[in-house]
């Protein structure tokens, strides 16, 4: 099978990266040390070069990920090779993982890339009876790291035929929680809301879906291709969720156009080195800040504090202020392990140096 690379989103200027006799392509599929990369002449497992290997060694950050243009060079049995990852538009990355670490998740400032060189970031979240509530902590976390992303959120409430009624509340709480972005109710299996979604991949435009185990993505992503190219499963009697399903990232290029990154269900995922993500999502409680008396107020207790008279009037929720203060301390933490972590790499590399300059003067004549 072969692939228009314009309709996968390569563009020219991106040729000018490429190394001297290799080609490019990109990454549909990770597994341990190799690739599936979608490239002219077709697909193509392709093992990682001595290049890419050193650089993901030294930072997780630099190995090829689900998204990636790629230079690949072919190899004299005729197998391919990554032989290097080319700049990304875009980079979802969660915080906090390390090859140690338990769960996925841990504190020592490592990130993992999700999805690279995305448009779109869909957040989905589920809506599954009259008595259930978004999970909007979840919303405002997914959204702040879609917005450091550089790519646009548009939150999707998905299932929305199962939410029996107070359908329009919910949705007037997501918008709440994501102020400044996109939210739509969503029906994979009746098609409402579909033709919206699929309005944001025009083009060679990219999406990642991102959620909850259960959220109906791959559902979504099977009804936005008009056929089964992922798995799915029915949702469980006893509370309405759906089964986990989908096991690894995947980019599938859609019949009509696009292309959609289907991922596995999200447990936990932490902050990453935060500039503006926070401040984007919470930028209903940054705007009340600038008209607080003091400049440096904590918001806390002090007088004339306008986010907390907000907090009393209504106008501003609790479990907002709260969500900030939260997101806040974890982006700060966060941002003071990461310094941490670069402080002790490089005074491992300055050891190393060290080390070498004295053996090399033993070694003198």
């Amino acid at each position: 099978m072969f692939f228009d690379l314009s309709s996968l989103g390569w563009s020219d200027y991106r040729a000018a990266e490429l190394p001297f006799d290799t080609v490019p392509g990109r990454v549909a599929r990770v597994d341990r040390g190799a690739a599936e990369v979608l490239a002219a002449d077709g697909q193509h497992s392709a093992r990682y070069g001595a290049a890419v290997r050193r650089a993901s060694a030294a930072d997780p950050i630099a190995l090829p990920c689900v998204g990636d243009w790629v230079a690949l060079r072919q190899l004299p049995e005729g197998r391919y090779e990554v032989d290097a990852v080319l700049s990304r538009t875009t980079a979802f990355i969660r915080g906090g993982v390390s090859r140690d670490s338990i769960g996925g998740l841990s504190g020592d400032g490592q990130g993992q890339v999700l999805a690279a060189n995305v448009d779109v970031v869909f957040v989905a979240e589920p809506s599954m009876h009259s008595t259930s509530f978004a999970d909007l902590g979840r919303i405002e976390r997914l959204v702040a790291l879609a917005w450091e992303s550089g790519a646009t959120p548009v939150v999707l409430v998905t299932k929305s035929d199962l939410f029996e009624q107070g359908l329009d509340d919910l949705l007037d709480d997501v918008r709440t929680a994501a102020p400044g972005v996109d939210v739509h109710a969503v029906s994979s299996l009746h098609g409402d809301g579909v033709e919206l979604v699929r309005e944001y991949l025009e083009g060679s435009r990219t999406a990642v879906v991102l959620g909850p185990s259960g959220a109906g993505k791959s559902t979504l992503v099977n009804a936005l291709a008009g056929t089964e190219v992922m798995e799915t499963q029915q949702v469980r009697a006893g509370d309405g969720r759906g089964r986990h399903t989908t096991v690894h990232r995947e980019l599938i290029p859609l019949p009509g156009g696009g292309i959609v990154v289907d991922t596995p269900g999200i447990r936990r995922i932490g902050l990453f080195e935060m500039s503006q993500g926070v401040d984007l999502v919470f930028s209903d409680v940054e705007a009340l800040a600038e008209r607080c008396r003091f400049g440096d107020c904590g918001h806390e207790s002090e007088p004339g504090c306008a986010v907390l008279e907000a907090v009393d009037a209504g106008e501003l929720p609790e479990r907002r202020l709260e969500s900030w203060r939260k997101l806040r301390r974890e982006a700060a933490w966060m941002a003071s392990r990461t310094d941490a972590r670069l402080r002790k790499e490089q005074q491992n590399k300055w050891k190393i140096i060290s080390k070498e300059m004295r053996r090399s003067g033993r070694n003198r004549p």
